[in-house]
């Protein structure tokens, strides 16, 4: 893939190669993540991060990558703040936004939305998901994270044992995920979640035609009992017609500290694409799992701040001018985010 002037919008865009690429930019970037060095490589330039759809950490992660390269950020957040709630098409709205800023990212509720915005644009759009469709960036910081944890590069991880846990219909950070490591060598899938919610039938098929082995189980200790990662979800209940539908599926795969004591191999790191459900009976990732070192959900959300700096800096052709204008932050930085 050509990065410099790209639409990021669906992981099949992606190759192996294009994954070694943005590695390697994302490493570069680390120091500017860290709050260690500062840039100013795009100063001057304005993202237009529109999200019609809730979001916490993918927009303040993007907002935060913008601004740690030197440039300014302009938010949209939801329908009723934006043009749209007057009728306005995706396409007049892509068109005119495009001549305030230099690159968008935008999240909307509905599949394919975000491909029919950048149809209208050649400035680049980056997907901050879809609807049940993709999200390509949690997909790639995903993958960067398991690469770190298990501290293994892209060719390393031949045989990789992954359990994907929960609602794995509806999540999109599982349909692009399972999409990425398909571009790896022979990965072994477990699918974990009630048979309501299992993965779509065509990203299982296209795993397997590509070599990879996919199991199948609704058993939550089965399935969990033999693999390297665990990657978990939350019930996407916004998708679901009802809440009582959805309320049937809450809490039947929460991973606790004594399930993951009692069943999951010693190392076995424990990931989650954010927001953890907190609220009693869901949990899918308990909070008595917060000082056990293999979850690596608070270093997995860190995580997004390289990599998408990485991918601003391909899509804008700046990756090999950061450097020009670093230097030292004069800010105090802790050494360490967390308290524990």
């Amino acid at each position: 893939m050509l990065f410099k002037g790209s639409h990021i919008l669906s992981i099949d865009q992606f190759s192996l190669r294009d994954l070694q690429t943005l590695f390697t930019v994302s490493q570069r970037m680390e120091p500017y993540a860290a709050r260690q060095r500062m840039t100013r490589v795009l100063e001057g330039a304005i993202l237009g991060n529109l999200f019609f759809e809730p979001s916490t950490r993918s927009r303040i992660s993007f907002g935060a990558a913008f601004n740690r390269l030197g440039g300014s950020v302009r938010d949209t957040t939801g329908f009723q703040f934006s043009s749209m709630a007057k009728g306005e098409s995706l396409y007049d709205t892509s068109r005119v936004v495009s001549g305030y800023v230099d690159v968008i990212v935008m999240r909307h509720p509905t599949i394919g939305s975000v491909r029919e915005f950048a149809a209208a644009t050649r400035i680049p759009v980056i997907n901050g998901g879809d609807g049940a469709g993709e999200h390509p960036t949690q997909a790639l910081l995903d993958l960067y994270t398991i690469r770190k944890e298990l501290k293994r590069d892209l060719n390393g991880l031949r045989e990789l044992k992954i359990a994907l846990v929960g609602d794995l219909k509806f999540g999109r950070t599982v349909h692009s995920l399972i999409k990425l490591l398909s571009l790896l060598d022979t990965v072994h899938f477990t699918l974990v979640a009630p048979l309501e919610l299992q993965l779509p039938a065509d990203l299982v098929e296209a795993a397997e035609e590509r070599g990879h082995t996919v199991r199948v189980t609704t058993d939550l200790r089965e399935g969990i009992s033999d693999v390297e990662v665990i990657y978990t979800t939350r019930l996407q209940q916004e998708r679901f017609t009802s809440e009582t539908e959805a309320e049937k599926f809450r809490g039947s795969y929460s991973i606790t500290s004594a399930v993951y004591n009692d069943f999951c191999k010693t190392g076995t790191v424990l990931m989650h694409p954010w927001p953890r459900d907190s609220r009693a009976g869901a949990m899918e990732l308990h909070d008595d799992l917060n000082s056990n070192p293999q979850l690596a959900i608070f270093r997995q959300a860190d995580n997004g701040i390289p990599v998408r700096m990485a991918l601003f800096a391909l899509v804008l052709g700046v990756e090999d001018k950061v450097e020009a204008t670093a230097r030292d932050v004069s800010w105090y930085v802790p050494d360490s985010i967390g308290v524990s």
